[in-house]
Protein backbone atom coordinates (compact mmCIF):
# COMPACT_ATOMS: atom_id res chain seq x y z
CA UNK A 1 0.00 0.00 0.00
CA UNK A 2 1.61 3.50 -0.87
CA UNK A 3 2.50 5.67 1.96
CA UNK A 4 0.63 8.98 2.72
CA UNK A 5 1.41 11.82 1.04
CA UNK A 6 3.61 9.73 -1.78
CA UNK A 7 0.94 10.72 -4.62
CA UNK A 8 2.18 14.01 -4.65
CA UNK A 9 5.96 13.30 -5.32
CA UNK A 10 5.22 10.66 -7.46
CA UNK A 11 3.27 12.36 -9.82
CA UNK A 12 6.05 15.25 -9.76
CA UNK A 13 8.60 12.86 -10.60
CA UNK A 14 6.59 11.25 -13.24
CA UNK A 15 6.47 14.49 -14.58
CA UNK A 16 10.03 15.54 -14.29
CA UNK A 17 10.58 11.91 -15.86
CA UNK A 18 8.44 12.53 -18.98
CA UNK A 19 10.44 15.86 -19.77
CA UNK A 20 13.47 13.97 -19.48
CA UNK A 21 12.27 11.19 -21.85
CA UNK A 22 11.50 13.59 -24.09
CA UNK A 23 14.60 15.54 -23.97
CA UNK A 24 16.46 12.28 -24.30
CA UNK A 25 14.39 10.47 -27.62
CA UNK A 26 11.48 12.89 -28.49
CA UNK A 27 7.91 12.35 -27.81
CA UNK A 28 7.39 9.19 -30.16
CA UNK A 29 9.89 7.38 -27.93
CA UNK A 30 9.18 8.51 -25.09
CA UNK A 31 7.66 5.12 -24.22
CA UNK A 32 5.77 4.58 -20.74
CA UNK A 33 8.39 2.30 -19.91
CA UNK A 34 11.40 4.67 -20.43
CA UNK A 35 9.24 7.60 -18.62
CA UNK A 36 8.90 5.17 -15.64
CA UNK A 37 13.10 4.13 -15.92
CA UNK A 38 13.68 7.67 -15.39
CA UNK A 39 11.57 8.14 -12.58
CA UNK A 40 12.60 4.56 -10.66
CA UNK A 41 9.61 3.27 -10.46
CA UNK A 42 7.20 0.63 -12.18
CA UNK A 43 5.40 1.45 -15.62
CA UNK A 44 1.93 0.42 -13.64
CA UNK A 45 2.66 3.67 -11.69
CA UNK A 46 1.70 5.78 -14.84
CA UNK A 47 -1.45 3.87 -15.63
CA UNK A 48 -2.56 3.91 -12.13
CA UNK A 49 -2.13 8.08 -11.66
CA UNK A 50 -2.49 9.09 -15.06
CA UNK A 51 -4.56 6.56 -17.17
CA UNK A 52 -1.51 6.58 -19.04
CA UNK A 53 0.85 8.33 -21.32
CA UNK A 54 -1.81 10.53 -22.68
CA UNK A 55 -2.69 11.86 -19.59
CA UNK A 56 1.14 12.03 -18.07
CA UNK A 57 1.50 14.52 -21.24
CA UNK A 58 -1.58 16.32 -20.43
CA UNK A 59 -0.19 16.70 -16.59
CA UNK A 60 2.99 17.62 -17.43
CA UNK A 61 1.80 20.47 -19.50
CA UNK A 62 -0.52 21.28 -17.39
CA UNK A 63 2.40 22.27 -15.16
CA UNK A 64 4.66 23.71 -17.37
CA UNK A 65 1.71 26.00 -17.78
CA UNK A 66 1.42 26.56 -14.16
CA UNK A 67 5.19 27.38 -14.18
CA UNK A 68 4.34 30.11 -16.88
CA UNK A 69 1.46 31.53 -15.01
CA UNK A 70 3.42 31.96 -11.78
CA UNK A 71 6.67 33.37 -13.54
CA UNK A 72 4.54 35.92 -15.02
CA UNK A 73 2.51 36.87 -12.25
CA UNK A 74 5.35 36.99 -9.79
CA UNK A 75 7.04 39.58 -11.66
CA UNK A 76 3.26 41.84 -12.21
CA UNK A 77 2.94 41.34 -8.24
CA UNK A 78 6.65 42.63 -7.87
CA UNK A 79 5.54 46.10 -9.79
CA UNK A 80 2.31 47.05 -8.04
CA UNK A 81 0.67 49.93 -9.58
CA UNK A 82 3.51 50.15 -12.01
CA UNK A 83 3.05 51.71 -16.02
CA UNK A 84 1.31 49.60 -18.63
CA UNK A 85 5.48 49.55 -20.33
CA UNK A 86 6.07 47.71 -17.31
CA UNK A 87 3.77 45.19 -16.73
CA UNK A 88 3.94 44.29 -20.86
CA UNK A 89 7.47 44.24 -19.79
CA UNK A 90 6.63 41.89 -17.33
CA UNK A 91 4.66 39.48 -19.12
CA UNK A 92 8.10 39.31 -21.84
CA UNK A 93 9.98 38.25 -19.22
CA UNK A 94 7.98 35.40 -17.82
CA UNK A 95 7.82 34.22 -21.00
CA UNK A 96 11.13 33.52 -21.26
CA UNK A 97 11.94 32.83 -17.62
CA UNK A 98 14.36 30.29 -16.76
CA UNK A 99 11.63 27.92 -16.06
CA UNK A 100 10.72 27.86 -19.65
CA UNK A 101 13.74 27.63 -21.77
CA UNK A 102 16.00 24.80 -20.35
CA UNK A 103 16.44 21.94 -22.97
CA UNK A 104 13.74 19.28 -21.53
CA UNK A 105 11.14 22.00 -20.61
CA UNK A 106 11.54 23.99 -24.40
CA UNK A 107 11.70 20.31 -26.01
CA UNK A 108 8.48 19.48 -24.17
CA UNK A 109 7.06 22.61 -25.41
CA UNK A 110 7.61 22.02 -29.08
CA UNK A 111 6.40 18.57 -28.55
CA UNK A 112 3.04 19.66 -26.89
CA UNK A 113 2.34 22.14 -30.04
CA UNK A 114 2.75 19.51 -32.36
CA UNK A 115 0.66 16.88 -30.33
CA UNK A 116 -1.96 19.64 -30.07
CA UNK A 117 -3.22 20.24 -33.02
CA UNK A 118 -4.10 16.10 -33.29
CA UNK A 119 -5.13 15.69 -29.08
CA UNK A 120 -8.05 17.84 -28.29
CA UNK A 121 -7.32 17.72 -24.61
CA UNK A 122 -3.99 19.79 -25.33
CA UNK A 123 -5.48 21.32 -27.92
CA UNK A 124 -7.48 23.13 -25.03
CA UNK A 125 -4.70 23.66 -22.94
CA UNK A 126 -2.77 25.83 -26.07
CA UNK A 127 -5.83 27.81 -26.16
CA UNK A 128 -5.99 28.57 -22.68
CA UNK A 129 -2.57 29.67 -22.71
CA UNK A 130 -3.00 31.44 -26.01
CA UNK A 131 -5.93 33.75 -24.90
CA UNK A 132 -4.18 34.21 -21.39
CA UNK A 133 -1.61 35.90 -23.24
CA UNK A 134 -3.43 37.66 -25.37
CA UNK A 135 -5.85 39.08 -22.87
CA UNK A 136 -2.83 40.28 -20.29
CA UNK A 137 -1.20 42.20 -23.12
CA UNK A 138 -4.34 43.33 -24.35
CA UNK A 139 -5.53 44.83 -21.33
CA UNK A 140 -2.11 46.51 -20.81
CA UNK A 141 -2.29 48.32 -24.07
CA UNK A 142 -5.75 49.27 -23.85
CA UNK A 143 -4.33 51.33 -21.36
CA UNK A 144 -2.42 53.04 -24.04
CA UNK A 145 -4.19 53.16 -26.90
CA UNK A 146 -7.38 52.70 -28.42
CA UNK A 147 -9.10 49.37 -28.13
CA UNK A 148 -8.50 48.59 -31.92
CA UNK A 149 -4.58 49.54 -31.87
CA UNK A 150 -4.38 47.56 -28.49
CA UNK A 151 -5.66 44.06 -30.17
CA UNK A 152 -3.80 44.85 -33.11
CA UNK A 153 -0.79 45.30 -30.68
CA UNK A 154 -1.47 42.77 -28.45
CA UNK A 155 -1.99 40.22 -31.35
CA UNK A 156 1.61 41.47 -32.67
CA UNK A 157 3.51 41.15 -29.63
CA UNK A 158 2.13 37.34 -29.11
CA UNK A 159 3.33 36.69 -32.24
CA UNK A 160 6.59 38.18 -31.42
CA UNK A 161 6.97 36.16 -27.84
CA UNK A 162 5.77 32.42 -29.60
CA UNK A 163 8.58 33.40 -32.90
CA UNK A 164 11.38 34.37 -30.94
CA UNK A 165 10.37 31.51 -28.71
CA UNK A 166 10.30 28.63 -31.14
CA UNK A 167 13.42 29.75 -33.17
CA UNK A 168 15.60 30.03 -30.59
CA UNK A 169 14.67 26.55 -29.12
CA UNK A 170 15.08 24.94 -32.63
CA UNK A 171 18.58 26.21 -32.72
CA UNK A 172 21.45 23.49 -32.40
CA UNK A 173 23.03 25.85 -29.31
CA UNK A 174 19.18 26.64 -27.74
CA UNK A 175 17.37 29.13 -26.85
CA UNK A 176 19.19 32.61 -26.19
CA UNK A 177 16.72 33.46 -23.63
CA UNK A 178 18.69 37.28 -22.94
CA UNK A 179 18.46 37.83 -26.56
CA UNK A 180 14.90 36.95 -27.00
CA UNK A 181 13.92 39.33 -24.34
CA UNK A 182 15.75 42.42 -25.90
CA UNK A 183 14.34 42.01 -29.49
CA UNK A 184 10.44 41.46 -27.67
CA UNK A 185 11.11 44.41 -26.11
CA UNK A 186 12.60 46.39 -29.26
CA UNK A 187 9.34 45.45 -30.90
CA UNK A 188 7.63 46.72 -27.24
CA UNK A 189 9.34 50.10 -28.09
CA UNK A 190 8.16 50.68 -31.52
CA UNK A 191 4.46 49.72 -30.72
CA UNK A 192 4.63 51.98 -27.86
CA UNK A 193 6.64 55.12 -29.78
CA UNK A 194 3.41 57.06 -30.75
CA UNK A 195 1.18 56.63 -27.49
CA UNK A 196 2.90 56.86 -24.00
CA UNK A 197 2.65 60.71 -23.97
CA UNK A 198 -1.02 60.60 -25.84
CA UNK A 199 -3.80 59.95 -24.08
CA UNK A 200 -6.25 57.14 -25.24
CA UNK A 201 -9.24 57.77 -27.11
Amino acid sequence: MPKVGMEPIRRQQLIQATMAAIDEVGLADATVIRIAGHAGVSAGIISHYFGGKDGLLEATMRQILTDLGDAVAARRRALGDASPRAHIGAIIDGNFDRSQVSGPVAKTWLAFWASSMHKPQLQRLQQVNDRRLYSNLCSQFRRLMPRAKARQAAHGLAATIDGLWLRGALTPEGLDADGARRLAHDYLNQLLANYESTPVS
